[in-house]
């Protein structure tokens, strides 16, 4: 093995911006996965940013190893580059640090992009600045193929999510008995929604099984597929169906989360002593989004509250930690008891630590559905748009707060594997040709620089996630339990397609489409933010041509930029 010391700064410099890309995904990309089931109020934060780690990183290093290998080798045309191998590291490294500073301003700004256009804009710039516009694959085993994907993927999965809600809002949501119909539903979601996700692991194959994957045949296939997926549906009847049945049908309110690992054994449960404490059974997912009939009797009028956060009742916890952490409660009445005696500068050696601290889980204590009703020129009449969409029985609701706990996963399992190939696949290239001194069309990616990305990303999701999450959910349309799953799993099913074909689609236009299709399922265009669905679109366009110019600049000038000393 020749390793190319000479070559050092730029293996450096792709370690770097690789780092920030995949940071970037995290914190941009995460609200593809998550912004639905916070928005629903089916997670908290923290809960959302526990899954998605252990989701997001399992998926980037179990199963993200072939979209890695694809986004470099279908892109740009690597014969020309067989000569001098070291001009691609070069050019992977300028793709990476257009595609990292782009997202970086896009994050800042709360817009959401597809990190997929970015990385592909970046490394067509640097094929065209390279070896002109030939130097791209532009055929339909090429760049085409994957533009044919971006477009269709939108109407896909909103084609997918308006299925899977119809299916649920007159089979189950506007039936006379919603919560026994709900009970019904769930072993069925559960194994079509657990299929879904065996269909990604053995179609890609685990790094670690690949070999033993590829010999299998369609028996085995559908065997392991149909097996787990029916296995789940039955464990979800014999452990979450009577944990349902204490909780919604005889008012449990002594019952915990951890109870449901009790499974039949609950049936047994004595009677269910009075509710002294006046806890809620279940909670209002719809609670500080009015109706159709609340305005009219408000006279339609829109009070804002002080701090320009809208709510009905008084802000409670969650609501108190987002306010503060966006200035607008001072920080001083709720700090962290272990902060309270804290004095002196915060660059002092006992303060790093509470600094860091801060640093790191600030995201996580940001209360995302009070921050989307803050006022935005994207924005518009929330309350009214909010009030074309029916309120269905809380009850019905939180049986699919389960499931879409289980769909955010699936999603976030699969973004993973997607888009960590938009930071890795670029590093892979440069590491390769660094290492080896060759180039070769294929070459499996070392399993450490998917460990690389996939941390990246997690660490992205915690400390930045939150800024994303505020323009999407109900600031598109208005979320509930069951209209998130029907929106996570209709994306979630667009990816795994695009998976099994080995395309790296984006993720952000799978989710914003399949929230589009769940919320004309309302009945009315305006229960949808339009003007917000525009602003995405909006970025989506000019992300491939910011990207592909910085990046082009870049190899252009510094494969052409005369040398000191031989300028004359």
């Amino acid at each position: 093995m020749t390793t190319l010391h000479q070559f050092d700064y730029i293996f450096a410099i792709a370690m770097m911006f690789a780092f920030l890309d995949a940071w970037n995904i995290g914190a941009n990309d995460v609200a593809n996965s998550f912004a639905t089931s916070v928005s629903s109020r089916s997670l908290t934060m923290r809960q959302a940013m526990v899954i998605g780690s252990v989701m997001e990183f399992g998926g980037a290093v179990g199963v993200g190893a072939r979209v890695a290998d694809t986004i470099r080798t279908k892109i740009l045309s690597t014969k020309s580059f067989e000569q001098e191998p070291t001009v691609l590291m070069l050019g992977m490294t300028c793709a990476l640090v257009a595609s990292s500073t782009y997202l970086t301003i896009a994050t800042r700004i709360g817009l959401p992009v597809s990190t997929t256009h970015s990385i592909m804009g970046g490394v067509m710039g640097v094929g065209i600045a390279a070896l002109g516009v030939d130097g791209v694959n532009w055929g339909w085993k090429g760049v085409s193929q994957v533009f044919a994907a971006w477009a269709i993927a939108p109407g896909i999965a909103g084609m997918f999510g308006a299925i899977i809600f119809l299916i649920t809002k007159y089979g189950v949501l506007k039936t006379k008995n919603p919560v026994r119909n709900a009970f019904i539903s769930v072993p069925i979601y559960f194994a079509f929604t657990t299929g879904i996700l065996t269909m990604l692991i053995v179609w890609k194959g685990a790094a670690s099984a690949a070999a033993a994957v590829k010999s299998w045949g369609p028996g085995e296939y559908i065997g392991v597929i149909f097996g787990v997926g029916i296995g789940c549906g039955l464990l979800s009847a014999i452990f979450i169906l009577p944990y349902l049945h204490r909780k919604l049908n005889l008012n449990d309110w002594e019952l915990k989360w951890y109870d449901v690992f009790q499974g039949p054994l609950l049936l047994r449960r004595g009677e269910v002593p009075p509710n002294t404490s006046g806890e809620l059974i279940v909670q209002d997912y719809y609670r500080g989004h009015k109706t159709r009939e609340d305005l009219d009797r408000d006279g339609r009028e829109v009070v804002v509250p002080r701090n320009d956060i809208e709510t009905s009742t008084p802000l409670g916890k969650e609501a108190e930690a987002g306010a503060r952490s966006s200035g607008d409660i001072s920080d001083t009445a709720a700090s962290d008891p272990a902060e309270i005696g804290r004095t002196g500068k915060w660059y002092e050696p006992r303060n790093l630590f509470f600094v860091a601290k801060k640093a790191f889980f600030h995201g996580a204590d940001v209360d995302v559905v009070a921050e989307q009703k803050k006022s935005s020129i994207l924005v518009g009449n929330l309350e009214e748009m909010h009030a074309r969409a029916t309120h269905y029985d809380n009850k019905a609701e939180h049986t699919y707060s389960f499931l879409q706990i289980l769909t955010a996963a699936t999603a976030s399992f699969a973004h993973g594997a997607n888009d960590v190939s938009n930071a890795v696949g670029p590093l892979a290239a440069v590491y390769l040709i660094w290492s080896t001194g060759t180039l070769a069309s294929k070459s499996p990616v070392p399993v450490w620089i998917l460990v690389y990305g996939g941390a990246a990303i997690a660490i992205g999701l915690w400390t930045y996630g939150y800024n994303i999450m505020r323009n999407l959910g109900n600031r598109l349309t208005l979320h509930s339990p069951s209209r998130g799953f029907s929106m996570e799993l209709g994306s979630a099913c667009t990816v795994v397609m695009a998976t099994r074909l080995a395309l790296p689609v984006s993720t952000t236009q799978c989710i914003v489409g399949a929230t589009v299709g769940v919320g004309l399922c309302n009945g009315e265009i305006k229960s949808i933010n339009w003007r917000m669905v525009a602003w995405i679109y909006g970025g989506w366009i000019i992300t491939l041509p910011v990207t592909g110019i910085i990046a082009g600049c870049l190899m252009g000038i510094i494969i052409n930029a005369p040398q000191w000393g031989n300028a004359l």
